[in-house]
C-alpha cells in the first residue's frame, strides 16, 4: 500500500504505574521451578526482560486506551470534533461486546458521525489500523483518524502463575506457557491526517504485508491462557520477516544502511537480536523497550515510536521503518518520514 497524502500528526504512549520484575515472577513460581530443575534466573536471562508494567487493579483496557488517546489528541492540537474515525487494536479486551473503540469513543466525547470499531490481528493490529485509516484519508473520506491500543497482562500473568504452581505441571506445559510471562501492559495512540491539512506532520508512505498462515497453531491464546511453541514460532517468524523485508526493499527502495531508525515490535531479547541480525540492521538504530516493558503486543511498536521521539532520536526527514510480526503468522513493515 502506497500513500501520498497521509501523515502521522502525533503518537503518544502511557506507561502503567506498577512494575513487576521477572525475579518476582520467578519467586512466585519457585516451588514448580525447583521441582522441574529450572534455574531461578531463566526468565530474565532468556527474555532479557527485567520487568514489565501493570495497571492498577480495576483499570480497564478502555481506560488505558483513553489515557493514551487524550495525550495524542492534546499533542496533535486537533479539535476532537474533526476526528472521523477511531479504531481500537487491543488484544486485551474489557468485553466481547461492545467494542473497546465504542467505549473509548464515549470516553473522549467524540462526534456521533465518528466511525468507531475494533481491528484485531494479534500483534499487528495497530499497523493494520494505520493502513485502514490511511486509505480513508487518502480518499478524503476523513480529515483526522485516531488509532488506540490498551494492553493489560495482569490477568494472564496471574492465571498462568496459578496454573504453573499445580503439582501435575511438567516440563512440556511449563515451556508451552513460558512466553505468557513475558507479556507487559501499556497504552498507545496515534492521530493521523491528510498531508494537505497538516503539511508539517510526518509523512506515512505506506506498508507491505506478507502472510504465512500455515503456522497459525504456533501461538494460540485467550485472556487467561496462551500456548506458544517458542522455537518454531521464532524460526517461522524470522523467515517471514526476511520475505517481508525484501518486499519492502522493492516497494519503498529500502536499504538498511539508509534508514535512520527501526521501530520493532519487541517480544524479547533473543527475538529482537535475531531480527536485527537476519535483516542486517544496525542495532544502534533500534530503540529498545522490552527490558522494562516486556512484550506489549500491538502497542509495542507505537510505544517504541513515541518513546524514540520523546528522547530526541528522530530528526526532521528521518526515514523510520516500522516492523511487526504477529502470531498467525502475519508480518507488516511500514515507513514514516519524520
Amino acid at each position: 500500500m502506497h500513500f501520498k497524502n497521509v501523515v502521522v500528526q502525533s503518537v503518544a504512549a502511557v506507561d502503567p504505574p506498577i512494575s513487576l520484575s521477572s525475579k518476582e515472577i520467578s519467586q512466585r513460581l519457585k516451588p514448580t521451578m525447583d521441582r522441574l530443575g529450572v534455574r531461578e534466573d531463566l526468565l530474565e536471562e532468556i527474555s532479557g526482560i527485567k520487568s514489565r508494567k501493570l495497571w492498577k487493579e480495576g483499570t480497564r483496557v478502555s481506560d488505558a486506551a483513553t489515557l493514551a488517546a487524550e495525550k495524542a489528541i492534546e499533542e496533535s492540537g486537533v479539535d476532537r470534533s474533526r476526528i472521523g474515525l477511531v479504531v481500537s487494536t487491543s488484544v486485551s479486551r474489557d468485553f466481547l461486546e461492545p467494542s473497546t473503540a465504542c467505549v473509548v469513543h464515549s470516553n473522549l466525547g467524540l462526534a456521533s458521525d465518528c466511525l468507531n470499531y475494533d481491528v484485531a490481528n494479534a500483534c499487528l493490529g495497530f499497523l493494520n489500523a494505520m493502513d485502514i485509516a490511511a486509505g480513508m484519508l487518502e480518499r478524503e473520506e476523513l480529515d483526522y483518524a485516531l488509532i488506540v491500543d490498551g494492553e493489560s497482562s495482569r490477568q494472564l500473568i496471574d492465571a498462568t502463575c496459578e496454573r504453573l504452581l499445580g503439582p501435575s505441571v511438567d516440563q512440556q506445559q511449563f515451556r508451552a506457557e513460558f512466553a505468557s510471562l513475558t507479556l507487559g501492559s501499556g497504552a498507545a495512540a496515534m492521530v493521523m491526517s491528510r498531508a494537505d491539512l497538516e503539511p508539517q506532520a510526518h509523512g506515512y508512505r505506506g506498508s507491505v504485508t506478507r502472510a504465512a498462515t500455515a503456522f497459525n497453531e504456533l501461538c494460540r491464546g485467550d485472556m487467561d491462557r496462551m500456548f506458544t511453541d517458542t522455537r518454531s514460532l521464532m524460526s517461522a517468524g524470522l523467515e517471514l520477516a526476511t520475505k517481508t523485508f525484501e518486499a519492502a526493499r522493492s516497494a519503498f527502495g529500502w536499504d538498511a544502511s539508509e534508514l535512520d531508525q527501526f521501530i520493532i515490535h519487541q517480544v524479547s531479547k533473543v527475538h529482537t537480536e535475531s531480527l536485527v541480525q537476519v535483516l542486517g540492521l544496525d542495532p544502534e538504530k533500534v530503540h529498545v523497550i522490552y527490558p522494562e516493558m516486556g512484550n506489549v503486543g500491538p502497542a509495542s511498536a507505537p510505544i517504541a515510536l513515541a518513546k524514540a521521539a520523546e528522547e530526541g532520536k528522530l530528526g526532521k526527514g528521518d526515514r523510520v521503518a516500522l516492523l511487526g510480526i504477529g502470531s498467525g503468522l502475519n508480518c507488516s513493515m511500514a515507513e514514516v518520514v519524520w
